[in-house]
């Protein structure tokens, strides 16, 4: 597992390494990833939430084998209610949860201000680019790995998610210990355990985002998941996992 600590190495050293470490690993439990993950890791690892149920699972899992685990919320100052009140359900279950809120460097209302009202319609990957991707980066600055709720059927883009691998773009390690886990698997972890869910997801929100329509929409049962993000436009992705 050295390859996991190993600072001072090229990006393409440690994107290969990880690439075979992802093979060695492929079909491996997720709760098994994860304590490689912490071990490796520790308080340098933190896991991100959007509050999804991918997330929720992740959350579940963690508090079984860390202490007080680590963990980030982008607050965009556009969620659903119901995203937030799930956010205080989590913490009342799981008072152990570390969990970071942060927001974007100005507020929704100084976003119009500067660039317009709807600017979430007009030019989305601007928006996603303040109010998420800036965030982001900034809030894994001080890590050194990070863990999300990919799943490779979630998306196209997201197809060849290995369950670990070199996160190119901000340099350190990613963890994605549900990538090879189906909608029925963590439906059915959640249905297990009574975990909390946003309530939406029994409304036709399979994929939640922010509130505005143009970003999060509910679709027809049987169509694609993330059909009802960014209904419209070419987005597919906010811009996190790019």
């Amino acid at each position: 597992m050295s390859v996991l600590g190993e600072r001072e190495q090229t990006a393409g050293a440690s994107r290969a390494s990880l690439e075979q470490l992802a093979r060695q690993w492929e079909g491996l439990a997720p709760q098994a990833i994860l304590v490689e993950a912490v071990r490796a890791f520790g308080q340098q690892l933190v896991l991100a939430t959007a509050l999804g149920p991918e997330s929720i699972v992740l959350v579940d899992m963690l508090v079984r084998i860390w202490p007080q685990p680590q963990a980030f919320f982008l607050d965009t100052g556009l969620h659903f209610p119901e995203t937030l009140a799930l956010k205080d359900r989590l913490l009342e279950r799981y008072p152990q949860l570390q969990l970071q809120v942060v927001k974007p460097l100005l507020s929704v209302e100084e976003q119009q201000v500067r660039y317009g009202e709807r600017l979430f319609e007009h030019r989305p990957d601007q928006c996603c680019a303040m109010r998420k991707v800036e965030p982001l980066n900034r809030v894994l600055a001080p890590y050194k790995a990070w863990i999300t709720g990919m799943r490779r059927e979630q998306s196209p883009s997201r197809a060849e998610a290995g369950v670990v691998q070199w996160d190119s773009s901000r340099g350190m390690v990613k963890f994605n210990p549900l990538a090879f886990w189906s909608h029925k698997q963590v439906w059915s972890y959640i249905a297990e355990h009574d975990l909390p869910y946003n309530p939406l997801h029994d409304q036709g929100y399979p994929s939640i985002g922010c509130s505005p329509a143009c970003c999060t929409a509910p679709v027809a049962v049987g169509a694609d998941p993330r059909s009802g993000r960014w209904q419209g436009k070419s987005k597919t992705e906010c811009g996190l996992h790019l």
